[in-house]
């Protein structure tokens, strides 16, 4: 199963569309504006056919439902809004991402790619639940919403990396 799905965060395209992008994938994508925003996930081609479901929420946050060797597997692509964006929309974007999450029955995998804008900084003193005593800086109000964000679903964070 390696390799049959990638988010794509920030696609910037306008629309909700699938298109083959050549090299034997498929990209789906829901951009509103094509200036900002806009979330995707592309496929290899081969997993087209199973594909049951492509739930496009919002131009920060879709659900692709596939259906591998009798599994179901939804992979969330979310993209959220950065540091500098009003709260409101921070707090629409996790609304949206916990609905979608929540609604993801438990017998079903999920798996979320994201970039989620946020330092969960060093150190995980009362966090050790859902993340390991190593990031990057110190946490910042984002990195919080995405500790928050974790414990609230029952999972963990991981594949932290620094700023290039």
């Amino acid at each position: 199963m390696e390799g049959f799905a990638r988010r794509d965060p920030e696609t910037k395209w306008k629309r909700s569309k699938a298109r083959n992008i050549g090299g034997g994938f498929k990209q789906f994508h829901y951009g509103v504006d094509g200036k900002r925003n806009g979330v995707g996930v592309i496929l290899k081609e081969e997993y087209s056919d199973s594909l049951v479901e492509v739930k496009r929420v919002s131009d920060r946050v879709m659900n692709v439902k596939l259906e591998v060797e009798g599994m179901m597997i939804n992979v969330i692509s979310a993209y959220a809004p950065q540091v500098g964006c009003e709260m409101e929309e921070k707090e629409k974007f996790w609304s949206e991402l916990d609905e979608v999450v929540k609604g993801v029955p438990r017998n079903e995998r999920l798996v979320i790619g994201a970039d989620f804008i946020g330092h969960v900084g060093e150190g995980n003193r009362g966090d050790e639940e859902v993340m390991g005593r190593y990031g990057f800086k110190e946490r910042n109000v984002e990195g919080q919403m995405v500790v928050d964000f974790a414990k609230r679903m029952s999972m963990a964070v991981g594949f932290t990396s620094k700023e290039p």
